[in-house]
C-alpha cells in the first residue's frame, strides 16, 4: 500500500473515533443538562429526535458534497468542524432554546460525519482490497468507550455553570480529527488514473466523485435489502444504549452502581467483535460472519428478555453486543460494491437508515416499555436481526455483481 492510503486509513480511523467520543460525551451528559435546565424527559426526547431528522439533512448535504471535487474528504473534514462547533454552542448555552439549537446543528455534523466516515472507509477498503469496515467501527466503540468514561470520572469534579467544562474535550477532539482527515484523508484518482500518491495507474477503472452535473445510479432494491440490516442494528443499539440502564434499574431491580453495567458490557464486546470482524470475513467471507453475528445478537437479546434477574439479563447485553457490533459495518461494505463508480451516493442513502432505526429503537421501544414492559420492549430488535440471519445470503454483493446491477438497474438516484 501506498503511503497516502496508509495515511488515509488512520485519518478514517480518527474521523470514527472522533464521532464516537463526541457521541458517548454529549448522550451521557443528557441527564446533567435536565438539571442544569430544569427540563424532563419528555423535552430531552424531543431534542434527540430533531437530532435524528437533522442527522438526515445533513446525510443528504454530504451526498451533494461528495459530488464534488473534494469528494468525501471534504464532507468528513467539514462534518467534523460543524460538530466541534456545535458542542461549544451546547457547552455555554445560557438556556434551553439555544442548547437545543446546538444540538440541531450537532444533527447536521452528526448526519455528515457518519455519511463521510463510511464513504472513506468503503473507499479505503477498496484500495486495500481486503475487509477493514469493522476495524474502522472499531475505532467508533474505542472512541465512545473513552467519551463515557471521562464523563463518568469528570461528573461532579468540573463545572457545569456557566460552561460545561468536560464537553469543551468534545470539541478539541473533533477540531484535531477535522484537521487530520483535511490533509490526510483519501482524495480518490485524478484524471487519467493518477492516484493521489502521485503514481499513475491507467490500467486501472477511475473511481472519482460524481460530477456535479451528472445523476448517480443507485440500485434501489439492494440498498433496500441493505437498510433492512442497518435499521435492525440502529433499532437493537439505540435501544439498549437509551433503555438498558433502565430495565436493569426499574424492571429487574439492579442497584443504582449495577444498572449502568448493562450498556458497558455491550460496548465492551462490541468493540471486540469489531475488532475480530475483519479478520473472519477473511477467513469465511461476509455472509457467513453476518449470518452467525445476527443470530448471535438474537441469543442475546432473548436472554435480555427472558432475564428472570440483573446478572442474566447483563449476560444478554454482552452476547448481543458479540453479536450486533458488525451488522451495521458488514451493511456499507456490501453498499461499497453495489455500485463502485457511484459509491458514495449508495452510502449515503444507505445512510439515512441509521437514523431511522434510531427513531424506532428510541422511541418505539420506549412506547412499548411504557403501555406494557419493556421485556416486551426489546422484542422488536429480536424480529428484526433474525430477519438479517435469514435475509443474510442476499448480503454478499461481489464487486462484479455489483457492476453489473448498475448497468441494469437503470434507477436515479
Amino acid at each position: 500500500m501506498s503511503t497516502a492510503i496508509r495515511h488515509a486509513r488512520l485519518a478514517t480511523s480518527a474521523g470514527f473515533a472522533a464521532q464516537g467520543f463526541v457521541y458517548a460525551v454529549l448522550l451521557t451528559s443528557l441527564e446533567g443538562f435536565k438539571d442544569r435546565y430544569g427540563v424532563d424527559d419528555g423535552q430531552i426526547t424531543l431534542v434527540v429526535l430533531g437530532v435524528c431528522v437533522m442527522a438526515a439533512l445533513g446525510t443528504l448535504v454530504a451526498d451533494r458534497v461528495a459530488r464534488s471535487r473534494g469528494g468525501s474528504r471534504v464532507v468528513l473534514g467539514a462534518g467534523l468542524v460543524i460538530v466541534a462547533a456545535s458542542v461549544v454552542v451546547a457547552a455555554v448555552a445560557p438556556g434551553f432554546a439555544l442548547l437545543a439549537a446546538g444540538f440541531a446543528v450537532y444533527g447536521v455534523g452528526l448526519g455528515m460525519v457518519d455519511a463521510g466516515t463510511n464513504m472513506q472507509a468503503v473507499a479505503v477498503q477498496r484500495e486495500y482490497g481486503r475487509s477493514l469496515l469493522t476495524g474502522f467501527y472499531a475505532s467508533w466503540s474505542a472512541g465512545g468507550i473513552v467519551g463515557a468514561v471521562l464523563v463518568a470520572v469528570t461528573t461532579g469534579r468540573t463545572p457545569t455553570d456557566p460552561v460545561a467544562v468536560a464537553l469543551l474535550s468534545g470539541t478539541l477532539v473533533a477540531g484535531l480529527a477535522a484537521v487530520w482527515v483535511l490533509r490526510s484523508a483519501w482524495r480518490g484518482r485524478g484524471p487519467a488514473g493518477v492516484h493521489a500518491d502521485g503514481v499513475a495507474r491507467p490500467d486501472e477503472a477511475l473511481a472519482v466523485p460524481v460530477g456535479a452535473g451528472e445523476k448517480p445510479v443507485v440500485p434501489w432494491g439492494a440498498v433496500l435489502l441493505l437498510g433492512l440490516g442497518v435499521v435492525a442494528y440502529y433499532v437493537a443499539d439505540t435501544a439498549i444504549s437509551t433503555w438498558s440502564t433502565i430495565y436493569l434499574g426499574d424492571v429487574l431491580l439492579a442497584a443504582a452502581s449495577f444498572a449502568p453495567l448493562g450498556y458497558a458490557a455491550y460496548l465492551t464486546t462490541t468493540l471486540g467483535s469489531r475488532l475480530a470482524g475483519d479478520p473472519l470475513v477473511r477467513r469465511w467471507g461476509r455472509v457467513i460472519v453476518l449470518r452467525v453475528a445476527a443470530l448471535v445478537g438474537a441469543v442475546g437479546l432473548v436472554l435480555v428478555v427472558a432475564a428472570p434477574g440483573p446478572w442474566v439479563a447483563l449476560a444478554g447485553f454482552a452476547v448481543a453486543g458479540a453479536g450486533l457490533g458488525v451488522i451495521a459495518p458488514l451493511c456499507f461494505s456490501a453498499a461499497g460494491a453495489l455500485a463502485p463508480g457511484h459509491a458514495d451516493a449508495v452510502v449515503a442513502r444507505l445512510n439515512i437508515f441509521n437514523y431511522v432505526g434510531a427513531v424506532l429503537g428510541g422511541v418505539l421501544v420506549g412506547a412499548i416499555g411504557s403501555t406494557s414492559s419493556l421485556h416486551y420492549g426489546f422484542l422488536v430488535p429480536i424480529v428484526l436481526v433474525v430477519a438479517v440471519a435469514v435475509l443474510a445470503g442476499r448480503f454478499g454483493v461481489t464487486r462484479e455483481e455489483g457492476a453489473r446491477a448498475t448497468a441494469d438497474s437503470g434507477a436515479g438516484a
